[in-house]
Formats: C-alpha cells, sequence, structure tokens
C-alpha cells in the first residue's frame, strides 16, 4: 500500500548524498525540491554552501532543476539568480511538472533523481514516474500549514515501516 512513497535513499541533507555513485549508477539529472530541502522555506538567497553545492553539481556534468509547489515569486526570485531552471505551483505528487521537468531538461527517468523532504509530494511524484528518489530531513520546524499536515501523515507511514522492518534509518527521523 505505501510502497510508492518509500523512497530509494534517505540522508539528513542534500550535502550528503553520494553524488559519484549516482553518476556510477547512469543518473544525469537532478530534480530538486526548494523549500526545507535546499534552505529553509522562509530564506529568500541561497547561502554560500548551496551555490558551492550548485558548482559541484554543475561540474561534475549534472544538470539540476527546481521542481516547487510554491509560487512563482518565490521560486523565481531564488532559482533566477542561481542560474537553475524552474518550475513552480508543480502540484507534486501530480505527474505533470515532472514530465515537463524531463522534457525541459532532456532527459528519462532511469536518469534522474528526485530529491526533496516530503513523502507524500516529492518521494510519491518521483516514484510514480519511476525516478529514483531521496528523502532529506528537512531543514526547519518552519512550515506552511499544509505541510505540516503532511508531517502528521508520514509520521503515521514511519510507524508502519518501521513495524514492518522497512526503514534502516528510521532513527534519524
Amino acid at each position: 500500500m505505501f510502497k510508492r512513497i518509500i523512497p530509494d535513499e534517505f540522508v539528513e541533507s542534500i550535502y550528503e548524498i553520494d553524488y559519484n555513485a549516482l553518476q556510477r549508477n547512469g543518473i544525469k539529472t537532478i530534480i530538486v525540491d526548494l523549500d526545507n530541502t535546499l534552505v529553509e522555506s522562509d530564506r529568500l538567497d541561497a547561502t554560500p554552501e548551496l551555490i558551492s553545492w550548485l558548482d559541484q553539481l554543475r561540474g561534475m556534468g549534472f544538470k539540476v532543476m527546481i521542481v516547487s509547489n510554491n509560487t512563482r515569486t518565490r521560486v523565481s526570485r531564488f532559482a533566477t539568480p542561481l542560474r537553475v531552471p524552474w518550475i513552480h505551483s508543480a502540484r507534486k505528487p501530480l505527474s505533470l511538472a515532472f514530465k515537463q521537468a524531463l522534457n525541459r531538461l532532456e532527459t528519462s527517468p532511469q536518469e534522474t533523481v528526485m530529491v526533496g523532504d516530503q513523502l507524500f509530494t516529492d518521494i510519491l511524484g518521483g516514484n510514480r514516474l519511476g525516478l529514483h528518489t531521496i528523502l532529506v530531513a528537512p531543514v526547519s520546524k518552519v512550515e506552511g500549514v499544509f505541510t505540516k499536515v503532511n508531517r502528521l501523515m508520514e509520521r503515521v507511514v514511519f510507524r508502519w515501516m518501521k513495524q514492518r522492518g522497512m526503514l534502516g534509518w528510521e532513527e534519524k527521523k
């Protein structure tokens, strides 16, 4: 029942992902959520650490795109100075924005990873299209009402997965 919301990997942050391993497995493209994945939802601009991370990924040959459920103003203000393509109001976990991202990046699901902080938006959406999915811990506790509701449902799912021995990282979440 919960198979589509189980991530392929869990790490504490985007900085702990093994990008060399992803490359060895044929991943060329990274679709990433914005709020509480890259930065806090109330942070307007990228941190120096995030800018360095993007430069590193580009240097490795990765294509990166932000796909966010947030507004055009929020996403464009953040992504445009970084020269990162973006999709706003994505309505994740619906498939349309993911398909648009794959098309714009000229890539396939097998070559793409989805990185995000929410099971019911980022991971479900990525899994529905066959992307490799990586769940990261939220970078902040500051969240909107809808995200808070999602977090309550996530706790139920994590308990269910833990009871069935499906998690190798349950103590982190």
